[in-house]
């Protein structure tokens, strides 16, 4: 665990007490610091209290002795109305941050690479925390991609935090300055809390905050938002600026052309990879992935053939077009990480055809982007409270569905049709474009759903002596 030596006696408040929330109280703890915890939900005050926190509602509790309030990304401290307690804090001058700035605070002697982007940024970052551990770096990897930062083991000179950052935190953490600094792309996400597109756009941009020479911006230039953003960034010429991307050439970066991994960045346009050896990076949006874990990797001084060897070799990021199972030539494919139509877009233009399982909890933004696939869905399985909007947009595209509700009976319905239509290449898909929090907690506890109500039909079929064809992987 971290040790948060220069918070010691020091009182300090923490705001919000999911996983991160409390590893922060921990960690607070046991560095000597003076710690009361609030949470509005009050199951988690109670799972606090039971840990020997000292409970205290910083709405109406005695605020003069701090300076410092921790605060969970996830609560709204701006738009689209901030809480109670961030307009309290901000009117004593109590700062707000979150656990990433204190380990900026902490580990002042380690190395940081942040990764950030709307989409693809969990599979970028593990990507890299793969190819830097089997190179024999030491390093952590965590941030929004779920690992408390604080449970780290401290790492100091010679360390690398390898950090996905999400627009919350980027707006809450002002100490770090990252060595690498990628952001993979930008399309409408959260707005509602950044007060707009621009809002976003500029939270996503905190990224890059004060890097100088030689740390080094890695940049996707495959969507308009980054492309102003890398167009600035040149203009200043602050930093080493390395675009990439996953639809052709860019000069002095790394990009996909022709099935390759090309790098460009010392103008030698080497091909390094031949995409198609990839196995757990398939489709257009894993190859941005990888161009980018490419760049920041190199960047990190790892050679190339290092980083090419460890790439063959990554086991995936569950969740996320993540092979669970095959039956009879059928696979089934989780990709409950897709939460909205941008994400589910990618694993619609990887597979076909497609008995599409979909629905949730609707993003603002809907399907929006979807309309040119309805050629690769043979069928689509709803479930959710976003039945009957996403019904009326499969009934515009043409698209033939299913009303299922749950994600069982979506799982067995889609199944059944895939093992008895025996089309070639056919893929169940749960690919949602919907957050998951009308039915499950979280997108990992919707995906692990499906994978076993995949795993029970392939048992069934195995024991009803169909034999199976795969397993997971």
């Amino acid at each position: 665990m971290i040790d948060l030596f220069y918070m010691q006696e020091l009182p300090v408040a923490v705001m919000g007490l999911g996983k991160s929330g409390l590893a922060t109280a921990r960690a607070l703890r046991d560095s000597g610091a003076e710690v009361r915890v609030w949470d509005d939900n009050p199951a988690s005050r109670a799972a606090a209290e039971a840990e020997g926190f000292a409970v205290a509602d910083l709405a109406t509790a005695d605020l003069s002795d701090l300076t410092t309030i921790v605060w969970s990304p996830g609560i709204p401290h701006t738009h689209p109305k901030p809480h109670p307690v961030a307009e309290r804090a901000r009117a004593l001058g109590i700062e707000l941050i979150c656990d990433i700035e204190l380990l900026g605070r902490a580990e002042r002697d380690c190395a940081f690479i942040g990764i950030t982007g709307t989409n693809g940024k969990s599979t970028t970052t593990t990507l890299i925390g793969h190819i830097m551990a089997a190179a024999g770096r030491r390093i952590a990897v965590g941030g929004n991609l779920g690992t408390p930062v604080l449970s780290f083991d401290p790492l100091g000179s010679g360390g690398t935090c390898i950090l996905e950052m999400s627009s919350y935190q980027l707006e809450l953490t002002h100490s770090i300055t990252f060595d690498i600094a990628v952001l993979l792309n930008i399309t409408p996400d959260h707005l509602a809390r950044h007060g707009g597109m621009d809002g976003y756009i500029a939270a996503k941009t905190l990224i890059f905050h004060r890097q100088t020479r030689p740390r080094t911006a890695v940049i996707g230039v495959d969507d308009e938002h980054c492309r102003k953003i890398h167009a600035d960034l040149v203009a200043a010429g602050d930093q080493r600026i390395w675009p990439v991307s996953a639809q052709g050439p860019v000069a002095g970066g790394v990009y996909a052309a022709e099935g390759w991994l090309v790098d460009d960045t010392d103008g030698a346009a080497a091909r390094v990879v031949e995409l198609s050896t990839l196995p757990t990076l398939l489709g257009a949006h894993n190859w941005q992935n990888a161009a980018a874990a490419f760049a920041a990797c190199k960047a990190a001084g790892l050679p190339a053939p290092a980083i090419v060897a460890a790439m063959a070799n990554f086991p995936g990021l569950a969740h996320r077009q993540q092979l669970v199972g095959s039956l009879e030539g059928v696979r089934f494919v989780n990709d409950s990480k897709a939460t909205n139509a941008d994400a589910t877009e990618k694993a619609l233009a990887t597979f076909d055809p497609i008995y599409w399982i979909l629905g949730g909890q609707a993003k603002d933004t809907g399907l929006n982007g979807l309309e040119g696939y309805g050629g690769r869905v043979r069928h689509a399985f709803l479930i959710g409270e976003a039945q009957d909007q996403f019904a009326a947009w499969l009934d515009a595209q043409g698209i033939a569905y299913t009303r299922c509700g749950t994600l069982d009976v979506a799982t067995a319905k889609a199944a059944g049709m895939a093992l008895a239509e025996r089309l070639e290449g056919a893929c169940v898909l749960l690919s949602p474009a919907c957050a998951s929090w009308d039915q499950f907690a979280n997108f990992e506890k919707r995906g692990e759903a499906f994978s076993a109500y995949v795993a029970g039909i392939i048992g069934a079929h195995a024991n009803s002596g169909g034999g199976t064809s795969g397993g997971s992987a």
